[in-house]
């Protein structure tokens, strides 16, 4: 198996404050500001891996954090 570098997450704006939840983990988090659910996210994954074999999810060693923003269009008609 190969194992991946990079552990996936995405941050959307909730009804009070940004959510952050992983596709690889199962971690949700969230924080009022970007930078807040941002730290927030980087704590929750270390706690998460802490003392475990990244390789058991299907991690490599030090993995780092790919995100993606989902952002609504502004003015957009539906």
């Amino acid at each position: 198996m190969k194992l991946r570098h990079a552990v996936k997450a995405t941050i959307r704006r909730g009804d009070e404050y940004y959510v952050a939840e992983c596709l690889e983990v199962a971690i949700v988090t969230q924080g009022k500001t970007l930078d807040e659910t941002v730290e927030n996210l980087r704590e929750a994954i270390s706690l998460h891996l802490e003392g475990a074999d990244p390789a058991d999810f299907g991690l490599a060693q030090d993995p780092w954090i790919l995100l993606t923003f989902e952002l609504e269009l502004v003015g957009a008609q539906t």
